[in-house]
């Protein structure tokens, strides 16, 4: 186990403070920068329908603090554990503590985003800082009123000691704390001491959830509201020529007609108006005639592999001398389908376009980057633009889009009414964004027993991996390394999709050195540990992974599954990856049931740093791996024509609950600063599975989904349990 402390604190964060009427003090915040001098406090805390405030604390009269969560919470708990963090250095007892959601607020933070995995990362040091100078504030105060020097007083759960065993509560000296001068440098308290972080806390949003209380995007309604459907193209890179509206119009509750981009929406006073409206229509459509069909893609992305147009992102050492002197040479080539993200809540967004405002409210996981869309679309100032974070049944990088946010901004600057568009699962399955289709071809070089070249190809459609992959494992480990990328420019609108792109790499990589532990002879374990001895010392800053600490979890993943110790029937397959800069390992359990591979057990092994709220780091990592074992194993999506051939989850294949494992997580404990958990744990598990696959049935599984590229007739069938 790690135990060594690297805390920073590269990020100041300045507090602002003000009185209330009513009693009490707020102290306004910036997360990541300082506090803008222009911040209000809002007209009623009780009312969640916020409207121009800055991220802050509330602490009342009678010490209740209300703690303003800033990020958008999409389900990884960011709502519970970033107060969380305040609650700790402010030191106060969690359960006096209420939170709410925040607004958009670009005059006071920085990265008011969900994605990435970042959200706690980049949080982690100024959301420290401002709980302990509101702490260091309230000390002040009360050591003011007994005349004593602060450094003689403590706090322990939102109440102030002296040495002479005199108490106040924080409550108590709230309004003589707001006059008070802001400390510049005060001490935040060591990871020994914290009594929030690290414990099991429950989400703050649970009751809502649970009862079904209005909180998600779908769930707002406002007075004089309409539904928007939207007719889209019925095929990527279709162009609307014309409609014919006049069945529409006769359909009662239909309000109006509006065209606007490429599309057509249907306003009406209900959603099953509006949606029955859109079926009346009938639109012409201009075909496009580019190659957009599954088996176009699969044929281009094979001849971007076989070609020579590539544009080099990392090439250490010489791969072609390498593969050139080589005894031995292994390639592979791995390949993934387009993939919906199918958020259990369909887009929806609610805006209201006046001539001097832009109100916007809904489930949007970019909030500020959406609202200057907003503005420039509509070609308005970005001053007027206001907009409200909802909870979000669910984003995995679909609500990054703000796709249909901008539709219900234009919709009703058209038609000037208050706008709510919502998709049907159709519409959200077949109007984009996707995770692209892409091919990995992987190549090693072996000579005396060793890799001594490692080359890396990416065909992808419309995007390439971003720059930093190429600097993940095994990078620095091989020293003669290449990753060459390749892309063909499609009509299908791709994006981010949970943990992007490293969602295939990882199982595409992780598999092939599957395959090399066989031809040297190796251990799979000891495989990647001998690689990562090559990595320890390394001066080459680009190399984004902890050898270390991938070694720890590596070991410990090991140690917890029982590695090679395995029962008779139990097959198991090994993964270790690094991305959204967390170190995750993962053993899957597999067993072959009436002829076909099961997932019984995952073990995770993760090494996160400090973990703020374990309850919610569980789920995450849970969560996480069964989306990946889900989506490798079962989940396809193609396109003829330019179609989705998938619609609804009747022709769209979904992990289910029979079908999910066992999910064990175990934690590296450390002191280091948290990083991201909404992405790690998914990239490793489609490669502890597929290698679990190979130990059962002997077939090696190249291509997602698994379930559909396997010769299940040769699968022996035995039941195991």
């Amino acid at each position: 186990m790690e135990n060594t402390s690297s805390l920073s604190f590269s990020r100041r964060s300045f507090l602002k403070t003000s009185t209330l009427a009513g009693g009490g003090m707020l102290i306004g915040f910036n997360l990541f920068n300082s506090c803008s001098p222009e911040a209000k406090v809002p007209v009623d805390l009780a009312d969640l329908n916020y409207n121009d405030f800055n991220a802050f604390i509330k602490i009342a009269d009678n010490g209740a603090v209300t703690i303003f969560s800033p990020n958008p919470e999409i389900g990884q708990g960011v709502k519970t554990a970033m107060p969380m963090i305040i609650a700790e250095e402010l030191d106060v007892a969690w359960e006096n503590v209420l939170v709410a959601q925040g607004v958009l607020d670009t005059k006071n933070y920085t990265r008011q985003v969900a994605g990435g995995s970042q959200s706690i990362r980049q949080g982690w040091d100024a959301l420290r800082q401002t709980g302990a100078t509101a702490r260091q504030m309230l000390v002040n105060a009360a050591a003011a009123k007994w005349g004593v020097d602060p450094s003689e007083c403590t706090t322990e759960e939102g109440v102030i000691k002296n040495a002479n065993g005199e108490t106040l509560g924080y409550g108590e000296v709230v309004k003589e704390a707001a006059l008070l001068e802001v400390p510049e440098n005060v001490t935040l308290k060591e990871p020994g001491d914290f009594k929030i972080i690290g414990g099991d806390i429950t989400n703050v949003d649970i009751d809502k959830i649970v009862t079904g209380k209005p909180l998600y995007g779908m769930d707002f309604k406002r007075e004089g509201m309409v539904y928007a459907s939207v007719l889209r193209p019925p095929a990527f890179g279709n162009k609307l020529v014309d409609f014919d509206d006049s069945a529409v119009k006769a359909i009662p509750g239909i309000i109006d007609v509006v065209r606007f981009d490429n599309k057509i929406a249907v306003l009406a006073g209900s959603t099953w108006e509006a949606m029955r409206g859109k079926k009346a229509l009938k639109a012409k459509w201009e075909e496009e005639t580019k190659a957009e069909s599954t088996e176009d893609h699969d044929r281009i992305l094979t001849g971007l592999l076989d070609g020579n147009k590539f544009e080099t992102m990392r090439a250490d050492g010489n791969v072609k001398k390498a593969f050139r002197e080589a005894d031995q040479v292994l390639e592979r080539t791995y390949e993934s389908p387009f993939l919906p993200h199918n958020c259990m809540e369909p887009m929806n967004f609610f805006a209201h376009v006046t001539t001097n405002k832009i109100e916007l409210i809904g489930p949007i996981q970019t909030p500020a980057g959406t609202a200057n869309r907003v503005a420039r679309k509509l070609g308005r100032n970005i001053e007027e633009v206001t907009l409200e974070m909802t909870r979000m049944g669910g984003g995995f990088g679909r609500r990054l889009y703000g796709d249909f946010v901008l539709e219900a901004a234009e919709i009703s600057h058209l038609a000037k009414k208050p706008v709510k568009v919502v998709y049907s699962r159709e519409d959200d399955m077949s109007a984009g964004i996707y995770r692209p289709a892409i091919k990995y071809r992987i190549s090693a070089a072996i000579k005396d027993g060793e890799i001594t070249g490692y080359h890396l190809k990416e065909a992808a459609i419309n995007s390439n991996m971003y720059g930093l992959i190429p600097n993940f494992f095994p990078a620095g480990a091989i020293s003669n390394y290449q990753v060459d990328v390749a892309k063909y420019d499609s009509n299908i609108t791709i994006g981010a999709w949970r943990a992007p792109y490293t969602n295939f790499l990882a199982f595409s990589e992780q598999s092939f050195f599957d395959e090399l532990a066989d031809v040297l002879k190796k251990d799979r374990v000891q495989l990647r540990l001998d690689l990562l001895q090559n990595v320890k010392g390394t001066t080459d800053d680009r190399i984004q992974y902890s050898p270390e600490r991938m070694e720890g979890v590596i070991k410990l993943a090991a140690e917890k599954s029982g590695w090679g110790k395995q029962s008779d029937g139990v097959y198991q397959g090994f993964s270790a990856y690094y991305c959204h800069n967390t170190h995750v390992s993962e053993v899957a359990d597999v067993v072959i049931e009436r002829g076909r591979p099961v997932v019984k057990k995952i073990t995770c092994a993760v090494d996160c740093g400090i973990v703020i709220n374990k309850l919610g780091a569980i789920n995450q990592i849970q969560g996480g791996a069964i989306d990946g074992v889900g989506h490798a194993m079962f989940s396809n999506f193609s396109f003829k024509d330019g179609v989705p051939s998938a619609n609804n989850f009747q022709n769209y294949r979904l992990i289910r609950m029979m079908e999910t494992p066992k999910v064990e997580v175990h934690f590296i404990e450390n002191e280091l600063s948290p990083t991201g958990l909404g992405e790690p744990a998914l990239p490793p598990a489609g490669a502890a599975v597929a290698n679990a696959i190979f130990a059962a049935t002997g077939q090696r599984v190249v291509k997602q989904p698994f379930i559909e590229n396997m010769d299940l007739k040769t699968v022996k069938k035995e039941v195991i349990g």
